[in-house]
């Protein structure tokens, strides 16, 4: 019991450090505890674990699927370079144009809020190495055992660490932005900025991976 408690510690700490970084994914969350409310920040947030903790269990448990399908993630890295540079212009022309309240580009539709976390975690590909790369050197250094009882733990406390990394951004986000007293236009531009950089550094990461 111990040993896989110890286990879960280990994920809860990966992943809880692995969401701190500034980023699209938990700066959205910020935007929807400034531009709606807490739940359905949390919603998102749900989303995106959810579909983190698939990814984890694919680099866990089918890596020879993922090595058979590289194209395909190949093919979604490059969405989502188009995605997140086309948000950022998009994101910089509604900031323009904006004269009052207004939602950023992300939030400005009707999408279930839980639904939305899947799909921006979902077109995020960068999860798949992450936890490959965690996982392969937790396996090879024997912290963590390839056993069904040792993966649930590690995800399960992955799962709570990535929440837990998001209740930064959505508590601390939305209390800093309160006493900056930051516009709606500001945060757009912000994440404007974040949305762009984001898709350079995928962009990045492609050629890099082409070229070696």
């Amino acid at each position: 019991m111990i040993e896989l408690l110890e286990v879960f510690f280990i994920g809860f700490v990966i992943s809880f450090l692995g969401q701190l970084p500034i980023g699209n994914m938990n700066l959205t969350a910020t935007q929807l505890s400034v531009q709606e409310n807490f739940p359905n920040a949390w919603k998102y947030g749900s989303g995106i674990v959810l579909v983190e903790i698939i990814y984890l269990r694919l680099a866990l448990t089918g890596m020879d699927w993922v090595v058979e399908h590289k194209q395909l993630f190949m093919i979604m890295g490059w969405v989502t370079v188009i995605v997140f540079i086309v948000l950022g212009i998009l994101a910089f022309v509604m900031a323009r144009k904006q004269s009052g309240v207004k939602k950023g580009l992300l939030l400005n539709n009707k999408m279930n809020r839980f639904l939305l976390g899947m799909v921006v975690s979902g077109i995020n590909p960068a999860q798949i190495p992450f936890w490959f790369l965690w996982s392969t050197q937790l396996l090879n250094s024997k912290v963590l055992m390839p056993t069904n009882g040792q993966f649930n733990w590690f995800t399960a406390g992955a799962g709570l660490g990535s929440l837990a990394g998001l209740a930064v951004y959505i508590h601390g986000g939305k209390w800093i932005i309160t006493k900056l007293k930051t516009s709606n236009k500001g945060l757009n531009i912000f994440m404007g900025i974040v949305f762009i950089l984001a898709g350079l550094f995928q962009l990045y990461n492609m050629l890099f991976k082409k070229n070696s």
